[in-house]
């Protein structure tokens, strides 16, 4: 963007040169020989120089129809934008806010222009100013922001939103409640609206599942996970607690819709909704192969195993001339007095040095397999976590019981 040069430079031009020319002195210096205060404030001046260049960029913006008019462009955002290779939607997010704190929060922008508010809390502070009723009261109007504004100098920018929400309560409680309630049916209405939850298959065998859903949702959801992933107060030295959030979080999930009781699920073509995975007979003895599920995937016959003893996945074994021997088995599962017994005696999952509850475990064949023809007695079951009932069904992993009736696993050479 080309800007002639006249003979007095505006002072805020002035300064976006003067601050181009500094950054160009200090470039190549090394931040890792400073000391560690000299770090510190380095930090803390960049974050307030970076939020009051936010400020005065968006101000900028909000002013600039001309620049628009002139490039024949619908925004200055978008002149920006193409000028400086940067995103269009960042642009205009800016120009928006630019023009609240221009129109209607003043001291809002006067707090980012002195860097007493950054411009996380400013896009915030915004946010729930809007929110406001139309018909409050100017003077309630100021008083929510100067109480803001105050909040702002001891709270980030989630608590301050939170703080936000709760604004009316302090200025003007005779009103709070009413507003609360109509706030409040918009935000979940909103949220409705924007509620999605696609799939996307990628080549390497996973999907990507992708969901944007109302916030109670989303906690439901996270309370469901943690409680499989078992958080602790003291973390153990084991590969379980060596996995990071996400994976752990990711193998929860899976847990989670496995042991969903199709019971409660709509019914399909009169039945109860299960997954069916059909394998031969040979496949099933000797855990080598592939089976098919219900849903038309292949899985390896390891897996077909481990899910025989979960709930809810029926197998279907066929013999050599593809004739139906076993529509899963009547004491394929464990009954759930046997599994109250196993929760009593194990308390947690049996492999080593892993404590998962008992309640967040499964019940598996420790000495004889289902597929084997093993007996689904409580002796024979053993209670290990998802995370190690599969490995107990990799055919990588050998499984040893050791003196204590704990289950250690070891990589197959």
């Amino acid at each position: 963007m080309s800007i002639s040069s006249p003979d007095r430079v505006p002072p805020l031009l002035a300064a976006a040169h003067a601050l181009e020319s500094a950054l160009d002195g200090a470039a190549g210096s090394d931040p890792c020989y400073l000391s560690v205060a000299e770090k510190t404030e380095l930090l803390a001046a960049l974050t307030r120089a970076a939020s009051r260049v936010a400020g005065l960029r968006a101000e900028v913006l909000a002013v600039s129809g001309d620049v628009a008019e002139e490039w024949g462009a619908r925004s200055a955002a978008s002149v920006l934008a193409v000028e400086t290779r940067t995103s269009r939607r960042e642009a205009m997010r800016d120009e928006r806010i630019g023009a609240a704190l221009r129109e209607r929060w003043t001291r809002v922008a006067e707090g980012v222009a002195l860097g007493g508010v950054t411009w996380e809390q400013a896009e915030v502070l915004v946010h729930v100013l809007d929110e406001l009723p139309d018909d409050l009261d100017p003077e309630l109007r100021r008083k929510a922001e100067a109480h803001l504004l105050a909040e702002a100098g001891h709270f980030d920018p989630v608590a301050l939103r939170r703080l936000g929400r709760h604004a009316l309560e302090v200025i003007a409680p005779e009103v709070a409640d009413a507003h609360a309630e109509r706030s409040l049916l918009a935000e979940e209405q909103r949220a409705r609206a924007v509620t999605r939850l696609s799939f996307r298959a990628r080549p390497d065998g996973v999907t990507d599942v992708f969901a944007r859903v109302p916030d109670h949702v989303a906690d439901r959801l996270r309370v469901y996970l943690d409680a499989y992933t078992s958080p602790r107060r003291v973390a153990l030295d084991s590969e379980v607690d060596g996995l990071p959030l996400s994976r752990r979080r990711g193998e929860a999930f899976c847990a989670l819709l496995e042991h969903i009781p199709a019971a409660g699920l709509p019914r399909h073509g009169g039945a109860a909704t299960a997954v069916l995975v059909t394998l031969d007979l040979d496949t099933l003895r000797s855990g080598l192969g592939l089976a098919e599920t219900s849903t038309g995937d292949l899985v390896s016959a390891s897996e077909a195993r481990r899910l025989a003893c979960t709930a809810g996945i029926v197998p279907i074994v066929l013999g050599a001339k593809s004739e139906i021997l076993d529509l899963g088995r009547t004491r394929r599962l464990f009954s759930s007095s046997q599994r109250r017994a196993m929760d009593v005696r194990d308390r947690t999952c049996r492999a080593q040095d892993c404590d998962i509850p008992a309640a967040w475990c499964e019940a598996h064949h420790a000495k004889k397999p289902w597929s084997q023809g093993g007996r689904t007695d409580l002796k024979d079951g053993l209670l290990l976590c998802p995370f190690h009932h599969h490995r107990a069904h990799d055919p990588a992993w050998r499984s040893d019981r050791m003196p204590d009736g704990r289950i250690r696993f070891n990589r197959r050479t």
